[in-house]
């Protein structure tokens, strides 16, 4: 088990950034599949972004689709990021990272993992977008 803690939410207004981390210990995140999930009041969580092992492919759900970066630290390898530009306010809730080790082959090549693919959580920090 790797255990996850996430970093870097706030508040911000809408057409602003913020940079979301997640460190891993005490295993680095070489070997995971990883992904960052989001969920506001009332609603389930929701897929955003995930990204392979290799780095070659990452996905995101259409709503972050040109905003949303997700990318691992190269220097740290316990570390990964989820860089958001042009927030709006419906982006708000609180934000999860998740990693899976070792992933089924296809996991995030053929479609966006749901939360059940995932065995390691973080514990969640809070996005808000004001308008």
């Amino acid at each position: 088990q790797v255990q996850l803690v996430e970093s870097g939410g706030g508040l911000v207004q809408a057409g602003g950034s913020l940079r979301l981390s997640c460190t891993a210990s005490p295993f680095t995140l070489d070997d995971y599949v990883i992904g960052w999930f989001r969920q506001a009041p009332g609603k389930e969580r929701e897929g955003v972004s995930c990204l392979t092992i290799s780095g070659d492919f990452a996905d995101y759900v259409d709503s972050v689709k040109g905003r949303f970066t997700i990318f691992r630290d190269n220097a740290d390898k316990n570390t990964m990021y989820l860089q958001m530009n042009n927030l709006k306010p419906e982006d708000s809730g609180v934000y999860y990272c998740a990693a899976q080790g070792p992933p089924t082959y296809y996991m995030c090549l053929n479609s966006m993992p749901v939360p059940g693919e995932y065995e390691n959580w973080g514990q969640g920090t809070q996005v808000t977008v004001s308008s």
